[in-house]
């Protein structure tokens, strides 16, 4: 491969599921054009392989454009028409086509029939060798020079710079690096002329130091409903009590969509769990007491209503002020009124975050204004390219993040492919 090849030299920047997925779709669409990707470690697809617990949540099921964008706190109206070209059903054909179908969970998440990220990241590097594309690891781009007449120069170090020189000259670029919690990290595109979104951690659990959950650690409860007291936030669905405080899909999608407000509170503010979102103050306190009168003999602590767990009732019922052998029918009115208020919002103080498990996602990057989404091309600097979370895009968790990689990657590639008007 060198800088006088007769063939156009594409480059694609990063070696995560956007930057795959750029290259392939550019490889295939124009089988005149060379491309390679660099990828500036030794591990290719490292988030496709950890995530969903090494099962790979892939996309999630939505028909329509318009539904899947609901889910997402940055981007959501930007991505519509893009989705509308490459969404769910053509992920979903995509994969089925390379001998990968995908199956989908009660709760929409989508994953391999394997149950295994292996599969996904398998079929990718195939079909990228299938496609033609050369992938260059443990090779970093220390510059990029936009040249006169179109084109850019790459500035090489590492393995990639011992095989074909220092320099690499090439038509279009792709960049695919995904999103950085650092804000410096992004200097070298806003040397490029570009405007970048300050970036602040997404997609993270709650720190509870002196939760009155403690001892509950591993409870769950299927629907719960997370508020962030004196602020606008707030998100249903299942909640987990973790050894450091809480986490699960409630406390995850709250932090997507509240992900600028809890890095201005920095993280500490007081958490209202409501393990009956079912019922409002109105409808539960008349519940307890028809409750109470038909079930006067029966211990409050050992019977838990609705669906919660044992340990997690009779926590709550010890918090309210009974004993374990208290009975409905002597429950006091100041217990049943604590016991109401704790199963409505359950204060927890909290006091920072914990990124979820391997995976992390941040809020902010490369300002859409300055992408044109139908092309993901810089409106900036022609001939550059981005998809994936270096751009200020973000989804909630299940699978949305990965979708949003395939659309931009898929529609930045096919882009790239077009003929080129200069050559370098």
């Amino acid at each position: 491969m060198n800088s006088d090849a007769v063939q156009p030299l594409m480059a694609v920047l990063g070696g995560g599921a956007a930057g795959f997925f750029g290259a392939i779709a550019c490889a295939e669409a124009n089988p005149n054009t060379q491309v390679v990707l660099l990828e500036k470690t030794g591990k290719l697809l490292s988030k496709v392989r950890v995530s969903g617990g090494g099962r790979c949540n892939v996309t999630h099921a939505c028909d329509t454009a318009a539904q899947l964008v609901a889910h997402y706190p940055r981007g959501s109206k930007q991505l519509k028409s893009a989705f509308q070209h490459f969404g769910v059903a053509e992920t979903i054909a995509w994969f089925a086509q390379r001998g990968v179908p995908l199956k989908t969970e009660a709760d929409g998440r989508m994953f391999p029939l394997t149950d295994s990220s292996e599969t996904i990241a398998r079929s990718l590097e195939d079909a990228a060798r299938q496609a033609g594309v050369r992938i260059l690891t443990n090779t970093s781009v220390d510059a990029i020079h936009p040249l006169p007449h179109g084109g850019f120069q790459l500035k090489l170090s590492g393995s990639g710079a011992a095989q074909h020189g220092p320099f690499l000259r090439v038509t279009r670029l792709l960049i695919a690096t995904g999103g950085n919690p650092k804000s410096a990290n992004y200097d070298w595109l806003r040397a490029l002329g570009h405007h970048i979104v300050e970036p602040v951690p997404s997609l993270f659990t709650f720190n509870v130091p002196n939760s009155p959950l403690s001892e509950l650690m591993g409870v769950s409860v299927p629907h719960a409903r997370i508020v962030l007291a004196g602020e606008k936030l707030q998100y249903e669905g299942p909640l987990l009590v973790t050894h450091w405080g809480v986490s699960g899909p409630a406390v995850l999608k709250l932090s997507a969509w509240g992900a600028r407000r809890l890095h201005e509170l920095g993280y500490v503010g007081t958490a209202l769990i409501n393990w009956t979102p079912a019922h409002t103050e109105e409808t539960l306190r008349p519940w307890l007491q028809q409750f109470r009168q038909e079930n006067g003999k029966k211990t409050v602590a050992s019977n838990p209503q609705f669906g919660l767990p044992q340990r997690l009732w009779r926590t709550l019922t010890e918090q309210a002020g009974t004993v374990p052998e208290t009975r409905w029918s002597d429950l006091p009115a100041k217990a049943q009124n604590r016991l109401l208020e704790l199963l409505l919002r359950t204060p927890l103080a909290v006091r920072g975050k914990t990124t979820y498990k391997e995976e992390f996602v941040t809020c902010g990057g490369v300002s859409l204004d300055e992408v044109d989404l139908k092309t993901m091309q810089s409106r900036r600097v022609p001939g550059l390219y981005f998809a994936g979370e270096v751009l200020d895009i973000d989804g909630i968790t299940g699978g949305f993040n990965f979708q949003a990689a395939w659309t931009t990657g898929f529609l930045a590639g096919r882009a790239m492919a077009v003929p080129a008007i200069v050559a370098v």
